[in-house]
């Protein structure tokens, strides 16, 4: 009962808001004190949306923003001409419009949530992030000089849940020792793909999407295939490493980057993990051009 009561307080509220907007033309407020709180409001709208840029929770607030601005108007336009009948049935319709809202973008919202967390403990979150980032370098660079092959799925704002249920569920602290026991050729785990969540591996052997094999040199394998698949399915981050060439690639929005040094690949990933800024400009010092070795790359499953 109690949140049903803070919800028609909040609708109350709005009806208020749109009471003072249409006394904005009477001369009981000051053009500058009406321009500088419409000033403010705008700039809070756009740091939430730069904060928000390039995850779902963008959608969930322009939604939001939307739905308010609605409520607004035809509260502004009953008031106005008088339409008793819409002013006393709309916001009822609203409150039934947020609460599916609310049921809708129950992940997307838990997410922002979550994110909103991290920032105001940002200094630690940093300092995860790269702590996360050395054992995921340090694990490519043995995967690459032994030739061991290796796919990890860092997940992001989609949540990779179906994945993670196709594998076997885990729950531990990414190292780089970690990783190498899984890939290690002949273990148990060391097929298909890894997801890592927050900093922790969540699940082993899980089963990624493969893109169609028209989408890709028909030299690369299911691992590459399977990369990609993730990739254009989710936002996640997606590492492969070949076996055949020790090559290490990235896959993020359904293209496919390779030859990453461990240097670049840990300038990349501090890009994306730490200063947040979209994956989807990867483009490791070697450009996308492949060797020869890599021409001959012929990997016939996803385990290869």
């Amino acid at each position: 009962m109690q949140p049903i009561v803070h919800l028609l307080a909040e609708f109350d509220l709005l009806d208020r808001v749109a009471r003072y907007i249409s006394r904005f033309g009477t001369s009981a407020y000051n053009v500058w004190t009406i321009g500088v709180e419409l000033a403010l409001i705008g700039t809070v709208v756009y740091l939430v949306l730069r904060f928000l840029q390039g995850t779902r929770g963008a959608r969930v607030f322009w939604g939001l923003t939307i739905l308010t601005g609605g409520f607004l108007f035809v509260q502004l336009i009953a008031h106005q001409f008088e339409l008793d009948r819409i002013s006393y049935l709309y916001p009822y319709f609203l409150q039934a419009v947020f609460l599916l809202s609310l049921v809708a973008f129950q992940h997307e919202l838990r997410r922002l949530l979550i994110r909103l967390g991290e920032t105001i403990w940002f200094g630690s979150r940093r300092r995860e992030s790269e702590r996360l980032i050395d054992e995921l370098v340090g694990a490519c660079t043995k995967f690459s000089n032994g030739k061991i092959g290796a796919l990890m799925a860092i997940e992001r704002t989609t949540q990779l849940g179906a994945i993670v249920d196709s594998g076997v569920a885990m729950d531990a602290l990414v190292s780089s020792e970690l990783l190498e026991t899984i890939f290690w050729p002949g273990t148990p785990l060391h097929d298909l793909g890894v997801v890592i969540r927050q900093g922790r591996v969540v699940a082993a052997s899980c089963q990624f999407p493969l893109a169609e094999s028209g989408e890709l040199d028909r030299s690369l394998g299911s691992r590459h295939r399977a990369a990609l698949g993730m990739s254009q399915e989710s936002d996640a981050i997606v590492l492969v490493v070949s076996e055949e060439t020790g090559t290490v690639s990235i896959a993020t929005h359904g293209r496919l980057k390779r030859g990453f040094t461990p240097e670049e690949l840990r300038r990349y990933l501090h890009r994306v993990l730490v200063r947040g800024k979209d994956p989807g400009g990867a483009r490791p010092g070697a450009g996308e051009a492949r060797s020869a070795d890599e021409a001959n790359e012929d990997e016939p499953s996803q385990a290869a």
